[in-house]
């Protein structure tokens, strides 16, 4: 069995960062998983003692906290910081910029528009630092909004689609004549989501490797969904079955932004055992 990579794949800047962070500061845990790979989390639980919070009730005396990449909630943060422990802050870049536009745009009196997951973490802490704040994933949920003010300004999660994303500025363009529109989808997303479609076309079996909580892994196993339909979307080579390459000449793969190298190649591996 052939194996191609996609030209942009696995770890983004902002995961780099985070994992750096937690390697250099052992003994500490996170404020929420880190990252959305529970294989990783558990590396780093294993080989650098980096715990797991779920809540700031957990939080000791002493303690050094890291927070997620995805970012936290204003409040939690404020929290957080009343507590006698050390801070070490590994929200991704990318995220702090939506956070930070959404925080001067509510000042300004505009309402704001997220385009995301509501239960995201991410879109969680982007909405705490507003306002008059509404997340939306359909341009028909707009419909039902009733803005504090005439002023609208909207962000998008940093890993949802571009072209859905122009779906929702579109239609508040249509309705309000004031409309401040920030492209937070970071780069990484765009590159991989490119490679992704471009690969996903011109082979016969696609395998997309990530966590299935992960929102960019879920996107990019859609785009190649759109173009291969024998396309799978796996955690890890324990997922990977006989039968999805049978009479296959050659296997795609790419990884979503959680995805470690040592993970992708276990998988690569095992392809090309078959």
């Amino acid at each position: 069995m052939q194996v191609k990579l996609a030209s942009s794949y696995g770890f983004c800047f902002g995961v780099k960062r985070a994992i750096k962070i937690a390697q250099e500061h052992k003994n500490s845990a996170t404020m929420g998983p880190l990252i959305h790979n529970q294989k990783e989390i558990n590396r780093l639980n294993e080989d650098f003692d980096v715990g797991l919070y779920n809540s700031l009730d957990e939080v000791k005396k002493d303690d050094t906290v890291i927070i997620r990449t995805h970012g936290i909630p204003k409040n939690d943060l404020a929290a957080l910081k009343q507590k006698d422990a050390t801070i070490i802050n590994a929200t991704c870049p990318f995220v702090t910029t939506p956070q930070q536009i959404v925080k001067k745009m509510s000042a300004d009196n505009y309402s704001i528009v997220i385009f995301g997951d509501e239960e995201h973490p991410e879109v969680k802490g982007v909405k705490s630092y507003g306002d008059d704040v509404f997340v939306v994933l359909k341009p028909q949920e707009l419909e039902k909004i009733i803005f504090k003010y005439d002023k609208i300004a909207t962000v998008a999660q940093t890993t949802k689609k571009k072209e859905n994303y122009l779906e929702i500025v579109n239609q508040l363009i249509l309705r309000y004549k004031e409309v401040r529109v920030f492209n937070t989808i970071c780069d990484a997303t765009f590159e991989n989501q490119g490679a992704t479609r471009e690969l996903s076309q011109e082979v016969d079996v696609m395998i997309v490797i990530g966590g299935k909580n992960s929102s960019n892994t879920k996107q990019l196993f859609n785009i190649s969904c759109e173009n291969c339909k024998n396309s799978y979307l796996i955690e890890d080579e324990k997922e990977l079955e006989l039968n999805w390459f049978k009479s296959k000449k050659l296997c795609g793969v790419t990884a979503g932004a959680s995805t470690p190298d040592w993970i992708i190649q276990k998988v690569i591996d095992k392809i090309q055992d078959i």
